[in-house]
């Protein structure tokens, strides 16, 4: 089964962090994709520009809107996702703990629904 694990953290206090201990942060979590392809487990994973950068679109009666985004009212943004497979939620749970964002923020695991007729 597929989940995705979704890193939240604090993008303030992210920045402030010395630049080494966010290069480390970012080479722990290669090392640790490459730990789970070596395994089968890995199916994708990225960090993610800041929300700042990011746009928000909606659809309402047919109308389009497109703002800068998300600025909802949280400590936390999403910073990252790995994609992978586990054979249940407390596997995925204990790769989550592996995720360095853990130690900094949090990690979400959500199961990925199946829907037949996607591509693969």
């Amino acid at each position: 089964m597929q989940y995705m694990l979704l890193v939240h953290h604090d993008e303030n206090v992210f920045t402030k962090m010395d630049e080494t201990i966010q290069q480390q942060l970012l080479d722990e979590s290669i090392q640790l994709t490459h730990q789970l392809n070596a395994s089968g487990q890995y199916v994708s994973a990225s960090p993610l520009h800041p929300a700042a950068t990011a746009s928000v679109v909606r659809v309402r009666g047919g109308r389009e809107t497109v703002t800068d985004g998300p600025f909802a009212e949280t400590k936390e943004q999403l910073a990252g996702y790995f994609l992978i497979n586990a054979r249940d939620l407390n596997e995925a749970v204990r790769i989550a703990t592996r995720i360095p964002g853990a130690r900094i923020g949090t990690v979400e695991v959500r199961a990925v629904k199946e829907v037949a007729g996607l591509p693969r």
